[in-house]
């Protein structure tokens, strides 16, 4: 079997977890997931099995969407209610216009701060594992993009935000930030993704209702994984060519105009995904043809 899942992942529950069930259900080793969800988290996970897992990387650069509920008055060391709380500040002075004004302060390029609690990686150790044992490392502040972060309501101390934002960002820093800007701290409480790519909530199925018809999964093709990046048709002697490692030049693409450099595209034969690439006209380091070759797929999933 292989193909993606698009999975609504359950509270409670690691990533991990879910692709240890995927590979009992579909009796596949080569299983993994496209962005992690914290185990409170719920909604849309992206599997890959078998040879989808070769796309992964391009499903994770898609921007995500987010539904937050995060409550004012309280930080945590988790930046979550998971956590321990390390101070407790007044927030009955924080009006609805406050929220909406300083919410709106986050939208655009920013960077943030990884949380030691996170799955992010010194000397090969998770964050996290040292946040348990009482160390706090040095970590650098990162670019992510927030799209759009819309207030959906407001009860406080509670506050429930949907979010559109860039691979990379966290939400539960987000709110954290939010709080202290606010003045009073705040941490999340619930946490929901509602998109991730190309995939909604309508498109994700939940494992337990498959528990007793695996076969009957509903494995999703590379090409419907990957249908925002622009695709072009390689001529067949080009086709032939890239099967090899050889990338086409510019003239021997069609399917419109060409994009800007830079920009990740798909290469297709009579409807065969055949690799991912980057558009790169006039290479100085190589002479060979006009893109720089990411991915090549020997064979495309049978799915759906």
């Amino acid at each position: 079997m292989e193909g993606l899942l698009v999975i609504d992942k359950p509270g409670g529950v690691t990533s991990h977890d879910v692709v240890r069930q995927v590979r009992r259900m579909c009796r596949q080793r080569q299983v993994g997931h496209a962005g992690t969800l914290d185990p409170m988290a719920t909604g849309i996970l992206v599997v890959g099995v078998g040879e989808a897992t070769r796309i992964i990387q391009f499903l994770m650069a898609g921007e995500k969407t987010y539904r937050a509920t995060l409550k004012l008055g309280e930080s945590t060391d988790t930046q979550d209610a998971e956590g321990n709380i390390l101070v407790q500040r007044g927030w009955e002075t924080i009006t609805a216009d406050a929220v909406l004004r300083v919410s709106q302060l986050f939208v655009g390029a920013i960077r943030q701060m990884p949380p030691m609690f996170s799955a992010l990686k010194k000397d090969g150790v998770p964050l996290y594992r040292l946040a348990r044992q009482g160390i706090e490392v040095e970590r650098e502040a990162r670019e992510v993009t927030i799209q759009q972060i819309r207030v959906e309501k407001i009860d406080l101390p509670f506050i429930t935000l949907v979010v559109d934002c860039s691979k990379g960002t966290y939400i539960r820093t987000l709110c954290h930030d939010i709080g202290e800007m606010l003045g009073c701290g705040a941490h999340l409480t619930a946490l929901r993704r509602t998109r991730s790519g190309c995939f909604s909530e309508e498109d994700s199925i939940r494992l337990e209702d498959y528990a007793n018809v695996p076969d009957s999964l509903p494995l999703l093709s590379f090409e419907h994984g990957l249908r925002d990046y622009p695709s072009y048709a390689v001529s067949p002697e080009a086709a032939a060519r890239l099967r090899n490692g050889i990338p086409p030049k510019a003239d021997e693409v069609s399917g419109g105009s060409l994009p800007d450099a830079g920009r990740t595209v798909l290469l297709f034969d009579s409807g065969t995904l055949l690799a991912a690439s980057r558009f790169a006209p006039g290479r100085e380091n190589e002479r060979r043809g006009d893109f720089e070759l990411i991915r090549v797929f020997p064979r495309t999933s049978a799915a759906r």
